[in-house]
């Protein structure tokens, strides 16, 4: 079984690329050789974007998500496009990139909050354009103009921002890396990618990232919503 090459892990810049068809799911999905498609997880929603033909055919795609394989991804484009595939057929991806920059800084973003908030994180999304996370924090008083503040301050610092990889090894031996209570870092392949925001953040994530924390913009918390005896979700949102 062939798996994808997630282009997008070495470079979450790339717009589009040539792949090979290798397999056709039942339910109207295409997997690819290669994409540069993030696939949905860790509260990051799937991209979408299209598929061009040699014979310059345009197949919509509406989502991207992890087959049961989950070395495989899967490009959900309908049962009646998918069954025009075949196997071996060499398409072009186009990723619909306004969308997926927006998640990029909502993302990194959130990286951010969660140095602003320095709680466990009990769960996260990234929507079109906002964000929020939810923290385990035993007393409120959280004020949103503050956050806001803070927030903007890291972002205005520039700092790069980088991936690398340990072993899952070193990782079990850095507990303290991982922030998220819910979500558990990908791992299965021995090794677990790190995006460290210089100066700032080291955490695993298998997200897309800006490259610099300038490219994020503006931000402003919108809401702290009490979810339970000890969580808060903060949501936030990109201004420019």
């Amino acid at each position: 079984m062939t798996a994808t090459t997630l282009l997008f892990r070495d470079d979450a810049y790339l717009t589009s690329s040539p792949a090979t068809v290798v397999g056709i799911t039942p339910e109207g999905g295409v997997i690819l050789d290669r994409t540069v498609f993030y696939a949905r997880g860790g509260g990051q929603p799937g991209d979408v974007g299209a598929m061009l033909r040699q014979n310059g055919d345009r197949i919509p795609v509406t989502d991207t998500v992890y087959g049961a394989d989950k070395s495989q991804v899967v490009h959900l484009v309908g049962p009646e496009a998918a069954s025009g595939l075949a196997e071996g057929e060499t398409v072009d991806l186009q990723l619909d990139w306004a969308r997926r920059f927006r998640r990029m800084r909502v993302h990194t973003a959130l990286h951010l909050l969660s140095v602003v908030l320095p709680f466990p994180v009990t769960g996260g999304a990234i929507g079109e354009g906002d964000g929020r996370l939810d923290f385990d924090i035993p007393d409120a008083g959280l004020d949103k103009a503050e956050i806001t503040e803070k927030l903007n301050a890291l972002i205005a610092r520039d700092a790069p921002v980088t991936e690398r990889w340990i072993t899952d090894e070193e990782l079990d031996a850095n507990p303290g890396l991982v922030k998220t209570m819910s979500v558990k870092p990908p791992r299965g392949s021995g090794r677990v990618r790190l995006v460290e925001i210089e100066g700032i953040d080291l955490q695993p994530c298998g997200g897309t990232h800006v490259r610099r924390t300038a490219e994020i913009g503006t931000v402003l918390v919108t809401d702290i919503e009490k979810k339970g005896k000890q969580n808060r979700r903060v949501r936030m949102s990109l201004v420019d």
